[in-house]
């Protein structure tokens, strides 16, 4: 556990700032369509509960320290998998906080019925393991940067 937090004292401001902009970007970029910010362009048939907010918060911090972990240094070797996980609970996140009978993808696979029956009572349920896929990836993350890391080579005498 040390080592994890050591790894962010390390972590140059660029890495910081690039994680509060992808936060507040990914807040922004499924709030303005999930209508949790109300605006003219989408709507919604059911308010959002209040966990919405919450999952979307910690999702979208997560997201943003996920991202800022692949903000490079040149010692830095970098995998796909735990992007792909970023990514599932982005998405995950996405769904667990729009509107049930709004989505429709949902509307298409379960009809407005299902949406409301099936679909919206997982919902929080979706929210818990977006957050804990963002949360795994991170910790993954963090984790293959200090174990990982290649030494330069050093410089022959001549």
């Amino acid at each position: 556990m040390t080592a994890f937090l050591e790894s962010f004292r390390e972590w140059p401001a660029r890495r910081w700032w690039f994680a509060l902009g992808t936060a507040v970007a990914t807040f922004l970029f499924i709030a303005i369509p999930t209508d949790l910010i109300p605006n003219p362009i989408f709507g919604r048939e059911i308010p959002p509960t209040p966990w919405s907010w919450w999952a979307l918060g910690i999702s979208s911090i997560l997201a943003g320290l996920v991202a800022a972990t692949y903000v490079a240094t040149p010692e830095e070797a970098h995998t796909e998998r735990e992007g792909r996980l970023g990514m599932a609970g982005g998405i995950a996140t996405f769904f667990a906080v729009g509107c049930p009978v709004c989505n429709k993808l949902v509307l298409l696979a379960l009809g407005y019925t299902g949406a409301i029956q099936w679909f919206e009572p997982i919902q929080p349920y979706l929210a818990v393991g977006a957050i804990a896929l963002l949360a795994w990836a991170f910790v993954a993350r963090v984790r293959r940067e200090r174990a990982c890391v290649m030494r330069p080579l050093a410089q022959p005498v001549t």
